[in-house]
């Protein structure tokens, strides 16, 4: 959806990765990918299904649900933030900030934090949904910031990164990097622990930050920008670094995936793979749903491509989840599919909502908790038949 938001911008000076002019031979080869038949091996179950809102437009899907405990947050583009039990789907509370909001969720430190197109970040008791702080920066907020007990990590369009006090909103130290010409319509999370900060780019570098006051621990390229046109120069790293162990995962558009060292930031391997969303782990691989709606399994110590299911093309798939020992994806239509990890063929599959899937999946143990663009939150299980 971002690369989608990135060419209407192109075309429209502010706008889609494909049209659909029905009426051209070219135009149709980009038409999504018929569902292929195949045998279920596997029951999905659904346990609860509840309302979170009125969701989002899918080409500028930037809000996704966060899970603390035992609670999901979910927020719709128009202001509204809500508290659902994992348990039963139940709504525990709801917030009206009658605000366009445009980044999150984010949770921890007892914090629900939200951002909006005029980028001010709202944080909310977690417990209770009561407004805590709003603090003003300069920047779009189109991701979820993170934070801890300590500390509120956001991240901006402009490649700003900010630390905030957790109490009051206050500034505490501020990151920045250089812009490329052009970029994709999106951003990044950081991962924020107690020892360190790690933000990926869309100058196509990741970096590690110390916590306590913005230090730089290192900094390395996942991709370099190639070609003679600032469209094929563009190497964002847009989907959010995954944390593993002492291992961080990344991916980039026009680029690689790639596994760093947390401490050193040493490259472990790197295939080139070009993806805007963020990887999943599994099993010992790593997951990536690619930029022409593969999904790709790599080897985790080593990078080695092990499968590629490619029976999906065009469908704009979301990010891939490791749930229940699956590999699930979502695609424009609505529906939720299941593939295997050993080869990557399809297991499983439902349709969750005609309104299409765009947010990555929440994962608790056995149980996927999937958001439907138009807001709805449903909890899934699977059996083997």
């Amino acid at each position: 959806m971002r690369l989608m938001a990135l060419m209407l911008s192109l075309l429209m000076l502010s706008g889609c990765s494909w049209m659909k002019f029905w009426e051209s031979d070219e135009d149709k080869a980009l038409a999504p990918a018929e569902l292929v038949d195949f045998e279920p091996e596997v029951r999905i179950r659904k346990q609860w299904s509840t309302g979170a809102g009125d969701g989002q437009d899918p080409l500028y899907a930037n809000l996704v649900p966060a899970m603390l405990g035992n609670t999901i947050y979910a927020a719709d583009d128009e202001g509204r933030v809500y508290a659902v039990d994992t348990s039963n789907g139940k709504v525990r509370w709801k917030q009206d900030l009658d605000r366009q909001l445009s980044g999150g969720v984010g949770v921890g430190g007892n914090l629900v934090l939200v951002g909006d197109l005029r980028g001010a970040l709202y944080a909310l008791d977690a417990s209770s949904g009561n407004l805590l702080w709003r603090k003003k920066v300069k920047g779009e907020i189109l991701s979820a910031p993170s934070a801890n007990d300590n500390l509120v990590v956001v991240q901006t369009l402009d490649s700003r990164l900010l630390a905030l006090n957790p109490a009051n909103g206050e500034t505490l130290w501020q990151y920045n990097t250089d812009v490329p010409t052009l970029t994709l319509r999106g951003v990044s999370s950081p991962i924020l622990t107690s020892s360190v900060v790690i933000a990926g780019f869309a100058n196509g570098k990741i970096v590690a930050l110390e916590p306590g006051n913005g230090a730089l621990l290192w900094e390395k390229r996942v991709a370099l920008p190639k070609g003679r046109t600032e469209l094929e120069r563009i190497v964002d790293v847009d989907g959010s670094p995954l944390l593993v162990g002492d291992v961080v995962y990344a991916t980039s558009y026009q680029g690689r995936a790639a596994a760093m060292s947390r401490g050193t930031g040493r490259e472990l391997w790197f295939q080139d793979i070009s993806s805007y969303q963020p990887p999943a782990h599994g099993l010992d691989q790593v997951f990536i749903s690619t930029d022409k709606d593969a999904v790709t399994a790599l080897r985790a110590n080593s990078g080695q491509v092990l499968w590629t299911n490619d029976k999906l093309r065009y469908r704009r798939i979301t990010s891939p989840a490791y749930a229940g020992g699956y590999v699930a994806v979502g695609d424009l239509d609505g529906y939720l599919h299941l593939l295997s990890p050993v080869d990557g063929r399809f297991v499983g599959r439902i349709k969750v909502d005609g309104s299409g899937l765009s947010a990555p999946f929440l994962v608790d143990g056995s149980t996927l908790y999937v958001q439907a663009n138009d807001g709805s939150l449903v909890a899934y299980r699977f059996e083997s038949r």
